[in-house]
């Protein structure tokens, strides 16, 4: 698949999504927005595929939205979005679009921050499930000195991740900050030296495809994300319970067994794209359309 503006590629399983605008910085348009959504979408159709690296090319991961096109650049549509697509009446935000997109995903996301992440940068990164940074990344949730407001439905991931008065810090100030206030705030897992950045998110990515179910680890990142938003541990016993039921008894399970009672590694035979059960939450059904 040829892209213009990101780099997609599959190796032993893990793929990689490249931003791939290094002369703006990575800056976000509304061409990388479609090719975003597209990027996930066909990560979703391989089977092959166990996870997804996201990282930029060059020295940073993403600017923020492109503002080549100078005071205008948000204009009507609130900047780089979906084209004729609204919400509410209002054109769609196209962060928002990529980040509901990368919240769907049935694959683990690992975000490989190795540069400045500011605006749209950042804020696509909050439903990757995990994020690993440089010692040379800085973030800024700039809106405010923008005039405009945090998007991509972070005023929804961002207090989940960080706490809500983290988020208030970081949004109301506009304020760039290092990768170490990152780490210490919980917005990333970890940081590495630059050039260890990539190698800990392979690793990480590996772990997960050598090692697990496809299915299982579809239904747990479904199961987690939709957990957020259950309104008691009841809730969450109750999908819990649906899928041990479904699962239980199905190959996987009986195979991860197996493998444990054998001493050796499993060799899990289900697919995502064909047997993930019915209990999984749709996380959930998008009336927007993304």
């Amino acid at each position: 698949m040829a892209f213009s503006e990101i780099e997609y590629g599959v190796t032993d399983r893990i793929a990689t999504v490249t931003l791939k605008r290094p002369e703006r910085l990575n800056a976000f348009t509304f061409t990388m927005r479609g090719e975003l959504i597209e990027a996930f979408d066909l990560a979703d159709a391989d089977d092959d595929v166990r996870a997804v690296v996201v990282t930029g090319a060059g020295r940073a991961f993403c600017a923020g939205a492109d503002l080549g096109g100078g005071g205008g650049t948000f204009g009507h549509r609130g900047g780089p979005g979906g084209e004729g697509e609204t919400v509410d009446g209002a054109p769609r935000d196209g962060g928002g679009t990529v980040a509901l997109r990368i919240a769907r995903s049935l694959k683990p996301v690992i975000g490989a921050i190795n540069g400045p992440a500011v605006g749209v940068g950042v804020t696509m990164t909050l439903p990757m499930d995990v994020r690993l940074a440089s010692e040379t990344a800085k973030f800024g949730f700039v809106f405010a000195r923008r005039g405009i407001v945090a998007e991509a439905a972070s005023s929804w991931f961002l207090p989940r991740i960080v706490g809500i008065a983290q988020a208030m810090e970081w949004t109301t100030t506009g304020r760039v900050f290092p990768a170490s206030e990152a780490l210490e705030g919980r917005l990333v897992s970890r940081v590495h030296p630059a050039e260890e950045l990539l190698p800990a998110a392979y690793a990480l990515a590996r772990e997960i495809a050598d090692n697990t179910s496809a299915v299982s680890v579809a239904a747990i990142r479904r199961l987690m994300w939709s957990g957020l938003s259950a309104s008691s541990p009841w809730e969450a016993h109750a999908a819990d319970s649906r899928l041990m039921a479904e699962l239980g008894g199905a190959p996987d399970s009986i195979e991860g067994v197996t493998a444990f009672l054998e001493k050796r590694p499993a060799d899990f035979p289900m697919k995502v794209g064909k047997d993930l059960p019915p209990g999984v939450p749709s996380w959930p059904d998008d009336p927007y359309g993304v």
